[in-house]
């Protein structure tokens, strides 16, 4: 007899269908995707474990859904085949639990790419229709984009069936969209987003203009089936027309081949010219395929063996050095450019000289590239090391400004000493104050800021706020301006002179206060007074604000050219004072200090902060013997190193859950 699902599970479930179909329109129709492969695949994940434990809810959910409903903006199709997804396995365990129950062990491995699926229908060896996968069961009319492609042949060479639906991925090489994104004003987030909008234009002709490419590597209709297995209908494929990705397919017949290809391709995933987010593993033989069959929405007989989201590999082709706000070093790598987690990667933090020590990298070795949610991309290890080259050597002299560069007793950070003079560190105090978390001044980049500083318009944050005022006519006749986008900056300009106080605070650069310092500041003592003349005795009472931190702000504060450029800009802006909130006094976790780390697969940062606070925890931001709880979600690094090693409870997301479910019971 079959368990009854409770209101909560109920309620989870709706609302992981509800993110889904709407995380699935925003990539299907809309060439948009909202959320990262990780954090669909692990919402997804979840849906379909709750139908597995409660099959009553499998009838309309997760188990039966692909794609989403087609776009009215084209004419639909029906599929005369259904068009299928194929379920997903993320490590070797998963995959031996598919392969340990197939009869027949000869598996053939794909590529798993990265683009749009499509459908292209033969009558008689000419193509007459082809549909986007759609909802599996209809699709859109691209018949005319497609015959653009020119890896999908018009009309087919060779010997063919009457009929036949050859399916397989639109897709663009990286080199084709590094040169689409220079080219067009409108900007990519990755290949697969521009493929997706160039193959449903309403005008065949711009698809006509956007270097697209295809893989062809099933089917659907058929009248005749002249081949018995997958690879030979590559063949098949082949001298049709069509292109396939033979050159890097496999056979394997035990899980240490599959596991060994799996590897493989991961090492060299860097060097294949357009993205692919993993294998597939299909049973060779065609008639035990069908044999087989499929369940709701994915075949049996194959498995999408998934690469890890946030990690891949590639090139380190350079390493350079960006000069901060504070004069701070931050050696760069150069990467070959590769898709991780949705975006292109090409740059990545090295951190300062000893991680590059710790690491070993050398400049053309392949590197491990992690990237999780918002987090810049960093190097995490070295997957094949060049012999031929020699240690990144660190410049003993600032890049910029030519000015020595030191390194401090006790500090790993080393810093060009020309705090007045450099211009980097001027350019980075002001990207650091119109940034989205300070002032949030849309319209100046560093390109902007660059322009105006070497025209002596803007020296300090007060200069921005009269700048239209005094030098609006001359920036009309620069490069790149006119007088629509001059207006757009001062309604920018005038927006941000009424700054919240965290804003404010994290927006002028105290050493070792970021956002979430900046709000707890913020609301520990209202208004910008307070903070100025605050002692590091009563900082150091504030849970969040530890002993550096505190000497720190003290320190800023007391500075003088500080105190002048913050008079200075006083007399621009006017800072909204915050209202002082005192510790939660009820609630299950009331008087707890919390501290958040890592990714979480269903809830964003802010949202986990939002609830921690109703059920009455302090949420801070750093790890210290006063903390009570660690959050922690995929990718925790030194703050869930440091509770670990302070004996602090640390919770997973489970914990978190279950937390909550306590008070709803």
């Amino acid at each position: 007899m079959s368990k009854t699902p409770d209101l909560f599970i109920l309620s989870e479930h709706a609302e992981l269908l509800k993110k889904l179909q709407s995380w699935d329109i925003a990539y299907h129709q809309n060439d948009a995707p909202i959320v990262d492969d990780a954090t669909y695949d692990a919402a997804k994940a979840r849906a379909l474990a709750i139908e597995n434990e409660y099959p009553e809810l499998a009838r309309n959910g997760a188990s039966t859904h692909v794609g989403a409903a087609v776009s009215n903006k084209f004419k639909s199709y029906p599929h005369s085949v259904p068009m299928l997804s194929i379920s997903d396995v993320f490590n070797s365990g998963e995959v031996a639990d598919w392969f340990n129950k197939l009869s027949d062990k000869d598996i053939f491995i794909e590529l798993k790419v990265d683009g749009v699926s499509y459908a292209a229908r033969y009558e008689n060896g000419v193509l007459v229709r082809g549909l986007t996968r759609g909802s599996g069961i209809e699709g859109e009319d691209i018949t005319a984009n497609l015959m653009t492609i020119p890896d999908i042949p018009q009309k087919l060479m060779g010997d063919f069936p009457d009929v036949i639906e050859v399916r397989g991925e639109v897709y663009m090489l990286r080199s084709d969209f590094i040169a689409l994104n220079t080219e067009s004003e409108k900007q990519f987030a990755n290949p697969r987003n521009a493929a997706a909008g160039s193959l449903r234009q309403l005008n065949p002709a711009i698809t006509a203009t956007r270097r697209l490419s295809a893989f062809a590597y099933t089917y659907g209709e058929l009248s005749e089936r002249t081949w018995g297995t997958q690879s030979e209908y590559f063949n098949r494929l082949e001298s049709w027309g069509f292109k396939t990705t033979r050159q890097w397919a496999h056979h394997a017949r035990t899980m240490d081949e599959i596991d060994r290809v799996y590897n493989d391709i991961m090492l060299i995933r860097a060097d294949i010219p357009f993205d692919i987010d993993g294998l597939v593993l299909k049973v060779n033989n065609v008639s035990i395929q069908e044999k087989m069959g499929s369940r709701a929405n994915s075949p049996r007989w194959e498995v999408a063996y998934k690469f890890p989201a946030a990690r891949a590999i590639t090139a380190l082709n350079d390493i350079t050095i960006q000069v901060g706000r504070t004069g701070v070093l931050t050696p760069v790598a150069e990467l070959e450019p590769i898709n991780i987690g949705g975006v292109v990667v090409s740059r990545a933090t090295l951190h300062n000289a000893d991680e590059i020590a710790r690491l070993g990298v050398k400049i053309g070795d392949k590197v491990i590239v992690q990237r999780a949610g918002d987090v810049i991309p960093q190097i995490v290890g070295v997957a094949e090391q060049n012999a031929n080259t020699t240690p990144f050597e660190f410049p003993t002299q600032c890049p910029v400004c030519g000015a020595n560069v030191i390194q401090e007793s006790g500090q790993v950070a080393r810093r060009c000493i020309n705090t007045l003079g450099c211009p980097a560190q001027r350019i980075g105090e002001l990207e650091h104050f119109v940034s989205r978390k300070g002032f949030d001044i849309d319209g100046l980049g560093t390109k902007q800021l660059e322009n105006f500083i070497s025209r002596g318009w803007i020296s300090d944050p007060a200069d921005i706020f009269d700048l239209i005022k005094n030098y609006g006519d001359a920036i009309k006749k620069l490069d790149g301006f006119g007088e629509k986008s001059v207006a757009n900056l001062n309604d920018a300009i005038e927006h941000a002179r009424n700054p919240e106080l965290h804003r404010f605070l994290f927006a002028i650069g105290i050493p070792e206060v970021g956002e979430v310092t900046a709000k707890i500041l913020a609301r520990a003592f209202g208004n910008l007074g307070a903070v100025r003349v605050a002692p590091a005795w009563k900082l150091k009472q504030i849970d969040g604000i530890g002993d550096v931190m505190a000497d720190e702000i003290v320190s800023f504060f007391a500075d003088a050219h500080n105190a002048g450029v913050i008079d200075k800009l006083l007399e621009r802006v006017n800072v909204r004072d915050s209202i002082i909130q005192t510790a939660p006094t009820d609630g299950p976790l009331a008087g707890k200090k919390v501290v958040l780390t890592g990714t979480l697969a269903k809830y964003t940062r802010d949202k986990a902060r939002e609830i921690l606070e109703r059920m009455g925890a302090t949420v801070v931001g750093s790890v210290s013997a006063k903390t009570d709880i660690v959050l922690a979600g995929t990718e925790a690094g030194s703050k869930l190193a440091k509770a670990n090693e302070l004996g602090i409870t640390v919770w997973g997301e489970d914990d978190f859950d279950a937390a909550q479910n306590q008070i709803s019971d």
